[in-house]
């Protein structure tokens, strides 16, 4: 039981996180004066703090009711129309901007649609479980085969946190890159005729 709750402490710890990196994108693209003059190291530390203490009062607050699993659906679907809101209103917000090289555009684009990647692929299949057994609350063979499986793609989710991550960090990539295959090309490299 104490180890359920600290898993689900964990996920929902997770989703929040995701959805305040996609924030912060969609907020230093779109409303760039903004941010920069409201962001601030108490705000941050703010935000850290309500995303750590959300999964505790959620717990708390549904453990005690019977549909607790209904309860888990709607906290983790409720992310997944802002992850698009997001990725589409900087993707948006980019496409009208010259100011922005188009080498940082892909960047601040792939961060969003590998969080939105993590939250699909990862995440929904358990939510779709939850929803399912919720509706029609009954167990068959089949059912139990998709409960593993979403439940051994939920646990992939610490991995994906690393590679969103790796991704995150500038120039990491093409530090990858060179490393894995010495295939690493700089726009001089391309403009500037070799003698």
């Amino acid at each position: 039981m104490v180890s359920g709750l600290f898993y689900f402490f964990g996920l929902f710890a997770s989703v929040g996180f995701m959805v305040c990196i996609a924030l912060e994108r969609y907020l230093v693209i779109v409303h760039p004066l903004w941010y920069r003059f409201r962001r601030t190291i108490k705000t941050s530390v703010a935000l850290c703090a309500v995303v750590w203490v959300q999964p505790f009062v959620f717990i708390f607050a549904f453990s005690f009711i019977d549909q607790a699993q209904m309860a888990i659906v709607i906290y983790l679907l409720l992310p997944f129309p802002l992850l698009i809101f997001f990725l589409v209103g900087t993707f948006k917000a980019l496409s009208a901007s010259i100011s922005v090289s188009s080498d940082e555009k892909r960047r601040i684009v792939g961060i969003l649609v590998l969080v939105l990647l993590i939250y699909t692929l990862l995440f929904l299949p358990i939510i779709l479980n939850f929803l399912k057994l919720c509706i029609y609350n009954m167990y068959d063979i089949y059912e139990d085969i998709l409960t593993t499986l979403s439940l051994i793609f939920v646990r992939f989710s610490p991995l994906a946190d690393l590679v969103l991550y790796v991704f995150m960090r500038k120039g990491t990539i093409d530090k990858l890159l060179a490393s894995v295959c010495c295939c690493r090309m700089d726009s001089n490299d391309i403009s500037s005729p070799s003698v």
